[in-house]
């Protein structure tokens, strides 16, 4: 199946790209959570407004992102958050969490898109968290939850 991507996937493509998947993971996967739209002849229309979108947000050359790699990995994130008596989270810490916890820590705005986290952060204590800041550039970063 054809599809247009709206959001950036690890080991598919960034977003505007129009690539051919399975017809089972496109209907199943990247449709259903917004990665995705169906290839028309009418969505060549949209495949331009995506990219300029992403040209807007896009880090340009590796230099600037080694530049901003190195703003990321020089900050302490610490994010508060709700929890239990043996440190189980009500819920899990989202990338918008993460991203938003970056900014206000004094660091340099990221896209929430761009963080990645291995497993769900549902416990207090460290974690590590990567941000894919180039094709070619991928910040790691620690964030310490604590109870708020």
């Amino acid at each position: 199946m054809k599809i247009i991507l709206t959001h950036e996937v690890s080991g598919l493509g960034t977003a505007g790209d129009v690539v051919d998947v399975r017809d089972g993971y496109a209907r199943n996967y990247l449709v259903p959570r917004g990665f995705a739209i169906r290839w028309t002849k009418g969505g060549e229309k949209d495949v331009e407004q995506i990219r300029r979108g992403r040209k807007i947000r896009e880090i340009a050359s590796v230099e600037q992102a080694n530049e901003i790699k190195g703003q990321l990995e020089g900050v302490k994130v610490k994010l508060a958050v709700r929890a239990g008596d043996a440190g189980r989270l009500f819920g899990s810490v989202t990338q918008a969490d993460i991203a938003s916890a970056i900014k206000s820590a004094g660091g340099p705005d990221v896209d929430k898109r761009r963080v990645e986290v291995g497993s769900p952060i549902k416990t207090l204590g460290a974690h590590q968290v990567s941000v894919r800041l180039h094709p070619e550039v991928v910040a790691n970063l620690g964030v310490e939850v604590v109870a708020a």
